[in-house]
């Protein structure tokens, strides 16, 4: 068997250090031109092959990007990793993808743990009981999505603008009882900001609301619609797809097909199923690309740092009357 050549190996053959042909590997401007070439000429007539782990020793780039996502179950968060790897990859850096839970604890164990290995930049998907403090420590090595930060770079939704779309496609269509199912107002984001865009439209457009929220899952809806639903009304707009789809099953069991349902996610699944429905695209591909492009523009000294708000757009919708 023909024994792997070590940097070791080739320090000796180039009558060098280690650590100068570990300076050779990692681009050090500081190794004599001389010397650079005689260490570059023996790797080549080796076939010597330095791995990834020898040039982030040598404090080299690893061609590795973090992403540590906030559940791995997420259909929304992973419609967003297509987007990220789709650039990743098209520059050459592979993807390290961890999940953090929902858990801050755990987020910060993750994020300790990309820093040892020495990855080139992080994305992290932010969560309302998450401090970026972490992270804002990497400065222009990192973008966090679905969050705001002033110290670092972050792309978000509209949260606010996805509601009063949805509310205003129903419009219209003609419905003017609309009621509201959303999550927990704990939640800033999903929760509370899309409760909010509700209230609001109502409120300026002279509706009434008529609300309940939960879990961010098809059981809670499908128990909390009977609380929102009356015989006058003629649409529920929902915080995401996944409550929708709960919903329209429970309109479906009470034979209520005049009941419009919007969700947010644009799934293919909730327009095939159920009949009556609509969604709006919040960009979650768009934005894995633009939190990718954002990073890859930073580490190049290009971009500094920058807030984007992915725009969202109508999808599945229903004609109007």
């Amino acid at each position: 068997m023909v024994k792997k050549l070590t940097i070791m190996d080739i320090a000796k053959l180039a009558g060098v250090g280690k650590s100068t042909v570990s300076r050779v590997l990692t681009n050090d401007p500081k190794v004599k031109v001389s010397t650079r070439e005689k260490v570059q000429r023996v790797i080549q007539e080796s076939g010597f092959i330095p791995s990834k782990s020898a040039q982030m020793m040598g404090g080299g780039t690893s061609k590795v990007i973090g992403i540590i996502v906030s559940r791995l179950s997420s259909v929304s968060e992973n419609q967003v990793v297509s987007g990220l790897l789709e650039i990743i990859y098209a520059n050459g850096y592979d993807a390290l993808i961890m999940e953090g839970q929902l858990s801050a604890s755990k987020t910060d164990e993750h994020l300790l743990v990309l820093q040892k290995r020495h990855v080139d930049g992080i994305i992290l998907f932010g969560f309302s009981d998450y401090d970026l403090a972490s992270l804002e420590l990497l400065g222009q090595k990192a973008v966090v999505i679905a969050v705001n930060s002033d110290v670092i770079s972050s792309v978000d939704y509209d949260n606010y603008g996805m509601i009063q779309q949805a509310m205003g496609h129903l419009q219209q269509l003609g419905k003017q009882v609309i009621s509201y199912l959303g999550v927990n107002p704990e939640d800033k984001t999903t929760g509370l900001m899309r409760l909010n865009a509700y209230l609001d439209y109502c409120k300026a457009h002279q509706l009434t609301s008529r609300f309940e929220t939960g879990e961010l899952s098809h059981h809670s809806a499908y128990d909390l619609t009977d609380a929102v639903l009356t015989a006058d009304t003629q649409a529920i707009v929902c915080a995401s797809d996944t409550l929708a789809i709960g919903v329209a099953k429970r309109l479906q069991e009470l034979q209520r097909c005049d009941v419009i349902v919007s969700g947010i996610g644009a799934s293919d699944m909730l327009p095939f199923i159920f009949e009556n429905t609509f969604s709006i695209d919040p960009g979650y591909f768009q934005a894995g690309k633009s939190a990718a492009e954002l990073l890859f523009k930073q580490l190049s000294g290009e971009q500094k740092v920058t807030h984007l708000i992915q725009a969202a757009t109508l999808h599945a919708s229903l004609e109007v009357e």
